[in-house]
C-alpha cells in the first residue's frame, strides 16, 4: 500500500476523532492504528511521520509520538467481564 493511501486513511481516522478532547483523540487514533492496521502499514506511516509526515494530519503525528509501546488496544476489547470498568463500557 502506498504512503499516499496510508496518509489519507490515517487522516480520515484523525477526522473522526477531531471533536474529542485531545488526549482521547490521540489515544483513539493510536488504538485504531494498533488494532486494525497491519504491522507493515503502521511501520510505513510511522516512518513517514519521522521523515516529516508530508500531508499527514498533525493529530496523527502527535498520536504516533505519544503512543506507549506495549499497550495493546486489543487487550482492552477482549478482556473478560471482571475488567469491564477498565474497558470504558457499561455493557454487561
Amino acid at each position: 500500500m502506498n504512503i499516499e493511501k496510508l496518509t489519507r486513511m490515517a487522516n480520515q481516522i484523525a477526522g473522526f476523532f477531531r471533536s474529542y478532547p485531545e488526549d482521547k483523540a490521540l489515544a483513539g487514533i493510536y488504538d485504531h492504528l494498533a488494532a486494525f492496521w497491519t504491522l507493515g502499514m503502521r511501520n510505513a506511516i510511522l516512518a513517514h511521520a519521522r521523515q516529516g509526515g508530508a500531508g499527514l494530519d498533525p493529530l496523527v503525528i502527535k498520536a504516533l509520538r505519544a503512543a506507549q509501546a506495549g499497550e495493546s488496544p486489543i487487550e482492552k476489547e477482549v478482556a473478560g467481564p471482571e475488567k469491564v470498568g477498565q474497558l470504558g463500557s457499561d455493557a454487561g
